[in-house]
């Protein structure tokens, strides 16, 4: 089943977040100067401005996509937000470029919380860390071959009298039309309706999910997009995510004093030993069940990182620490929302939580996008939260075991007529444990 679903999955990401950062190596061309951003805050702004409008879109199109398909509306989307990189492309002044980083952030808000919410359809709870691992590793790789891409695509400038950094988003725009073309065939909706699985394979996928999800309701109601909106355990999972890094990393290396070429290829190590990062850690939190004892590690690593680039002045140290930097950040968010995902019971409610934790989440990237001004050493202290978001957790399930002895039932003891009873509940049944 994880070569049918994951690999197309993660070929998406890798252009959605290749499509939003590569305004990054196009900064180390003449972009700035092209469109005469000559603001001390300028290129600040064109990256802030993409984010309102990436999550303004997130719940709504999680929305959709429940009530279309998974192969239709994911296609729509990004079909659209291709469009809008081609268009960057051809930009000639900084509003014009303030104007299509707002509507990419509208075309792309759907992907990621969409994608997340899909991966609950097919795998259980304690297998979806290590499968939104995988997918957000393509995360790390967009940073690695954007790097080398950059590179190689600013060589084409003069061509049809376009610059280098315009190339970059024109033909990455166009690799994400065609790929948007091949996904409307390649998704499969749902274990259902999924060609790969065979009928006896269908019945099995289902019972291991009702049994994971313990039966709540995964009807469409206006009732459970209310509940996810004002359940404050949904809140508990937002933290700002990764893109102070992400978007500037090769600005922070040619920071160092390294050539705008060099800084390109340079950012390139980093983003590996991130994917690594992500993947292993994804696949180890899954196999012991235990994701908070890891995000709280890799919150460690990270701060560690930036106290490296902060407390010396010494190149190869502050390089040294942009590895621990990334390796602490980017495991972290596919942890964190399978963690929120897994924890928000029946389909709708959990894709409109899942699409508010992404979608507040990324609120921190209007912040990120003013964290590093020209004369800034890199800070980024985040991710503390943790332990007691995991103390949380623990004690709403302790809450209700006590509740449970109260009534003199246990998990096994709770009958079908009470399970089927408290369905429409979500994760606020009493049947329904947190998992950590």
């Amino acid at each position: 089943m994880d070569w049918n679903i994951v690999p197309f999955l993660a070929l998406l990401y890798l252009l959605s977040f290749l499509d939003r950062t590569n305004i990054g190596n196009a900064r180390l061309d003449t972009l700035e100067k092209d469109l005469k951003m000559t603001g001390p805050l300028d290129y600040n702004i064109a990256l802030a401005v993409f984010f309102p409008w990436y999550v303004a879109a997130e719940i709504p199109s999680n929305i959709m996509m429940k009530r279309t398909s998974p192969s239709l509306w994911l296609a729509i989307i990004m079909f659209a937000w291709g469009v809008c990189m081609t268009l960057m492309g051809l930009v000639k002044n900084y509003h014009s470029l303030l104007v299509v980083r707002m509507a990419l952030g509208l075309a792309e808000g759907g992907l990621f919380p969409g994608v997340t919410w899909y991966i609950t359809l097919w795998y259980r709870r304690h297998e979806c860390g290590f499968r939104m691992a995988l997918f957000f590793s393509a995360a790390t790789l967009a940073g690695a071959f954007g790097g080398l891409l950059a590179r190689g695509i600013t060589e084409m400038r003069g061509i049809g009298g376009r610059p280098g950094w315009a190339w970059i988003f024109i033909l990455e725009g166009l690799l994400t039309i065609l790929v948007a073309i091949v996904a409307k065939f390649v998704i499969h909706d749902s274990p259902e309706t999924a060609r790969f699985l065979t009928e006896e394979e269908k019945v099995e996928v289902k019972a291991r999910m009702k049994q994971d999800r313990n039966a709540l309701a995964d009807e469409f109601h206006s009732k459970f997009v209310k509940a996810a909106l004002k359940d404050w355990k949904i809140y508990v999972r937002i933290y700002t995510p990764l893109y102070s890094i992400s978007l500037f990393l090769p600005t922070i290396v040619n920071g160092m004093g390294y050539s705008k070429t060099q800084s390109q290829l340079m950012s390139v190590p980093p983003y590996v030993a991130g994917c690594i990062a992500t993947i292993t850690g994804g696949l180890l939190a899954d196999r012991y069940k235990q994701r908070g004892l890891f995000m709280i590690g890799f919150c460690a690593t990270a701060v560690v990182g930036f106290i490296m680039l902060i407390s010396t002045h010494k190149p190869a140290v502050q390089y040294v620490g942009t590895f621990f930097a990334v390796c602490g950040i980017y495991p972290n968010v596919p942890m964190g929302v399978a963690w929120n995902g897994n924890n928000i019971g029946g389909a709708t409610k959990r894709a409109v939580g899942i699409a508010m934790h992404v979608g507040f989440g990324n609120l921190g990237g209007v912040i990120a996008g003013f964290v590093y001004r020209k004369a800034d050493a890199p800070r980024y202290f985040q991710g503390h939260g943790l332990l007691i978001a995991t103390t949380t957790m623990s004690l709403e399930n302790a809450r209700r075991d006590a509740l449970m002895r109260d009534k003199g039932l246990t998990l096994e003891t709770y009958t079908d007529d009470m399970r089927t009873t408290e369905r429409e509940k979500g994760d606020d049944a009493t049947f329904f444990r947190f998992t950590i």
